[in-house]
């Protein structure tokens, strides 16, 4: 849970947005499903909100207090999205139970887990309140119930010792910070999970190059304005995409995947070029959809709302499915050099540094000004070997420090 944005008692109208909340994908809002007034508010700013759990109540706009209880939205599964339940399965703590504190086979309702969580405590599960449908005794009331003191305590003298010593609970010393510990959650344990994968599974190998710019500057620069007149902001990277979408005819196989028990490769005949955005949820990688048959307009224009959404952690799953191939501008930041993972299961990804300008000879063995601009290409090499890495490199190159002759491909 990240922020809510009503407070209990609070109108709302159908649509409002109502609370933010990290999935392991990007942050998501929920907005109200109906008109109506807050009753509660179930899951306090930074607790983890369980998947079709109650995150609010509301009263519908209208309507009079039931017996029942006011309607309430649940912690959205898989896809973001809202959903009113209804008050038998919705409204947790209103609903009249057919016997205080006793399911409807007269036992006390628990999962496997909270039991295993009672004994390793030496509780009784009557002994502690279930707050539940139908006193169910929920893994919140149990910790809840150890916090409050009321349940004895197994810890030994010697545990509480180790305990007291470790870094994080031990009182810091004079002029020193104590250790702030943060939960890895969301985007970034997903993040974490995945590079691991990735870098564990796939045989990487680099390559790296320089491509000279200078005239993908300027013909930039020239083509500024009528972007900017239509409404475009014209950036590097869809010139990036457009000739990376062009390379790949010489070099399919760039744009290609391993199947799941690594016996084919499936040759992709869409280009869906991903780039990583540097997010406030962490490290996102929306993808543009079929460069090949877009012009630099609409790879621009798509560049540019897949950037807003990633920085705002907002973007949709549809937008981060189904890449096949993955830019890294490190350059943005500063960066000259990478050595990127791949993005699985795509099998290659390029990270690109910062454009410098530096002395270089030219045709007559004059020195001259000319902008350079690294790259580092990581590829899986399983499949790709550094002969096909090279002349797709070069293809792309190419293209890049010659930019009109993209214009002999274009449809």
């Amino acid at each position: 849970m990240v922020e809510w944005r009503v407070a209990e008692g609070e109108a709302i109208a159908e649509d409002q947005p109502v609370v933010d909340v990290m999935t392991d994908k990007a942050l998501v809002e929920i907005t109200a499903p109906e008109a109506g007034v807050i009753q509660r508010l179930h899951v306090a700013r930074g607790e983890i909100a369980w998947v079709h759990a109650p995150l609010y109540a509301y009263l519908p706009e209208g309507a009079e207090e039931a017996p029942a209880g006011p309607a309430a939205v649940s912690a959205p599964a898989g896809e973001p999205g809202t959903r009113r339940a209804a008050p038998d399965e919705a409204s947790l703590e209103q609903e009249a139970p057919l016997e205080v504190g006793r399911g409807p086979y007269g036992r006390i309702p628990a999962a496997p887990a909270v039991r295993r969580l009672l004994r390793e405590h030496g509780l009784d599960l009557e002994a502690v309140p279930g707050s539940g449908r139908q006193g169910r005794v929920l893994k919140e009331d149990v910790l809840r119930y150890l916090e409050q003191g009321e349940a004895p305590r197994r810890e030994s003298q010697a545990g509480a010792r180790a305990k007291a010593a470790t870094p994080e609970t031990a009182s810091p010393a004079p002029g020193r910070e104590a250790v702030r510990v943060e939960p890895l959650r969301g985007v970034r344990a997903v993040m974490a999970k995945r590079m691991v994968e990735a870098a564990s599974t796939i045989p990487h190998f680099q390559y790296g190059e320089e491509i000279d710019v200078t005239a993908l500057l300027a013909l930039r620069e020239r083509l500024k304005p009528r972007a900017e007149a239509l409404g475009s902001k014209l950036t590097l990277m869809p010139f990036f995409m457009k000739a990376m979408a062009l390379a790949v005819r010489e070099a399919p196989i760039l744009n290609a995947r391993l199947s799941d028990d690594a016996s084919e490769i499936h040759y992709l005949a869409s280009v869906n070029v991903g780039m990583a955005v540097d997010s406030r949820a962490g490290l996102l990688v929306p993808n543009v959809k079929g460069v090949e048959g877009r012009t630099l307009l609409e790879v621009a224009a798509e560049v540019a709302r897949l950037t807003e959404a990633a920085r705002a952690g907002k973007v949709s799953q549809e937008d981060l499915k189904g890449g096949t191939i993955s830019i890294s501008n490190i350059g943005a930041l500063g960066g000259t050099y990478a050595a990127p993972i791949i993005n699985a299961p795509e099998v290659a990804i390029v990270a690109i540094g910062k454009t410098q300008w530096l002395p270089r000879f030219d045709a007559d063995d004059r020195v001259v000004k000319r902008a350079i601009m690294t790259v580092t290409w990581a590829g899986d090499h399983r499949i790709i070997d550094g002969g096909t890495i090279a002349r797709f490199c070069n293809a792309w190159k190419g293209y890049l420090e010659a930019p009109e002759t993209m214009l002999l491909h274009l449809g």
